[in-house]
């Protein structure tokens, strides 16, 4: 059995598992109704030795969960309805030389996939305008000796339905916004192979190819900004290892730690974002 889903609904499990299974030998796709989050079943399944190359998708997830440990929040997961987001995470084992930009990498494929007015906030959301429209998160399990790459847990939670924005830092944006008749199934099928193709191009030549075409994207260009520590200064777009370029009074400050939050300052440069 090459993929498994377990309800009615019309999945693309098939076209996508031919689209990827020939460069991604053992590749299945699984397609669960509900789960606590895509990211944290894989993740168990790691730590349980099952490393096998992998596409899960929830219709709904009850517990999801973003950056620095933050509940990520959907439609789906607020009103307890499916439809309203899609969820997914992929599991694959990489060794590039340098795993700088990764999630870079993934954001500029899944905009690409997705829209071509879709702009990409570093390190890992993607916005329309000013509002957030997904968010990814990456983590990883070893995989025997350190030499011979790590077992790789991307995941990507995408707003189809506009969120209730309370309580939200970001106010949040649903992809119908800008595709009146997108669906889980039709954006899925857009993301992933092409997603597959991305992080394995990622794996043979680093981030440093996709540099042009992330901060052709990026929503952050040219915009004031306060880094977590405090630092003010304009973004800069990112170097070629995908860190984040900040001119500040003590000179350009290369940003690369994922716990860093950038905040947008408001002002003038605002305006055009």
């Amino acid at each position: 059995m090459t993929f498994t889903t377990a309800h009615a609904v019309r999945w693309p499990a098939e076209a996508i598992w031919e689209a990827v299974a020939p460069a991604l030998p053992g590749f299945t796709v699984e397609v669960l109704p509900e789960v606590d989050s895509t990211n944290s079943e894989l993740m168990r399944r790691a730590r349980a030795g099952r490393l096998e190359p992998v596409l899960l998708v929830a219709e709904r997830q009850t517990a999801g969960r973003g950056r620095m440990g933050r509940q990520w929040h959907s439609g789906a997961q607020a009103m307890g309805q499916r439809g309203h987001a899609l969820t997914f995470s992929l599991g694959l084992h990489l060794a590039p030389g340098d795993w700088s930009g990764l999630s870079l990498a993934v954001g500029l494929s899944v905009a690409r996939s997705l829209h071509p007015d879709i702009r990409l906030k570093w390190p890992n959301d993607l916005w329309w305008h000013d509002r957030k429209l997904a968010g990814i998160l990456i983590e990883t399990a070893n995989w025997g000796e350190a030499s011979a790459g790590r077992y790789v847990v991307i995941g990507v939670g995408i707003n189809l339905q506009t969120p209730d924005a309370t309580g939200l830092s970001t106010t949040p944006v649903g992809l119908r916004e800008l595709l009146p008749e997108a669906d889980a199934a039709q954006a899925l099928s857009s993301i992933a192979a092409p997603l597959v193709q991305t992080v394995q191009r990622f794996e043979a030549h680093g981030f440093a190819p996709l540099q042009k075409a992330f901060n052709a994207r990026d929503a952050l260009a040219q915009l004031p900004v306060t880094l977590s520590d405090g630092v003010q200064g304009v973004a800069q777009g990112v170097d070629a290892t995908g860190a984040l370029l900040v001119a500040a009074s003590q000179g350009v400050q290369r940003v690369t730690s994922a716990e860093v939050s950038v905040r947008v300052q408001p002002g003038p440069a605002y305006d055009h974002l």
